[in-house]
């Protein structure tokens, strides 16, 4: 494995620009490998086991690229496809992991919120989270349909996704949460309006940045850093529609970019 070899990262659609940034910011001479699986976004209400063979599937391509390292930038992946991940590829494998340790750390009321996929709230991955650190909090865990595909969509700000928003988030606040955990990589993009729907008193939070740094500690620990000193570069693939994925995420990654579509025949 080379140094000077590309990060690939992955999600089930636009979301993981959100990780992508972090990596980004934290990593600025790495290349850097894009995947949205956008044909199938959202994966919150698809089986484990399609989850798995998407994973599988957009992990040999990026592997297929000489990625040194892969970044599951989707909690439900991570989830429901990490375990077999590691297990069939020998590089590192970064994982999401929602917030909820340092929320848990930081809440003043003692009340969490936790915004995800339903399938992400019920991974084992969650319910690990929840035994461990809901004993001094309560942690309330709130499904989200929807927000995914209004992301997808570019809506970031519209009426439809504040309704939806407020459906979400004011219960938690009702019930005395302070701090909310953005446990999708799709709702940081949202982060603004959810600040402005919770008020400024309700602190929001997300792992994007952790993962970033993890990143780099395990780069380190094998000696895969790239040179610091040349800016690196960023590629992207979409297994979705073209011209709905070029200004998307133009629009998220902020700068022109080219997206190219997702070879279908390298994931069958």
């Amino acid at each position: 494995m080379n140094a000077a070899n590309p990060i690939g990262v992955f999600d089930s659609g636009v979301g993981g620009l959100s990780v992508l940034h972090e990596i980004r910011r934290a990593l600025p001479g790495e290349d850097l490998l894009y995947v949205a699986d956008s044909a199938h976004a959202p994966y919150g209400d698809k089986s484990q086991q399609f989850i798995e063979d998407r994973s599988i599937a957009i992990t040999e391509f990026l592997v297929s690229r000489n990625a040194k390292a892969i970044v599951v930038a989707c909690n439900t992946a991570t989830g429901a496809a990490i375990t077999t991940l590691r297990s069939r590829f020998s590089m590192p494998i970064i994982a999401m992991e929602p917030a909820v340790k340092p929320a848990s750390e930081n809440s003043k009321s003692g009340v969490i919120g936790v915004l995800a996929t339903s399938r992400t709230l019920a991974s084992d991955n969650f319910v690990k989270l929840f035994a461990r650190y809901g004993v001094d909090v309560e942690i309330l865990g709130q499904a989200c349909p929807g927000l995914v595909e209004q992301v997808e969509a570019g809506d970031l700000s519209g009426d439809k996704t504040r309704i939806l928003l407020e459906r979400y988030v004011l219960p938690l606040l009702e019930r005395g949460a302070d701090t909310l955990v953005l446990g999708c990589t799709h709702y940081p993009f949202l982060a603004p309006l959810i600040r402005q729907i919770a008020g400024p008193g309700v602190a929001v939070i997300d792992s994007a940045a952790a993962v970033a740094r993890q990143l780099r500690r395990r780069l380190e620990v094998v000696n895969l850093l790239a040179d610091e000193g040349v800016a690196g570069t960023e590629c992207f693939w979409t297994s979705g529609t073209l011209n709905k994925a070029q200004p998307l995420v133009a629009q998220l990654w902020q700068a022109d970019v080219k997206v190219s579509a997702l070879p279908s025949q390298s994931l069958e």
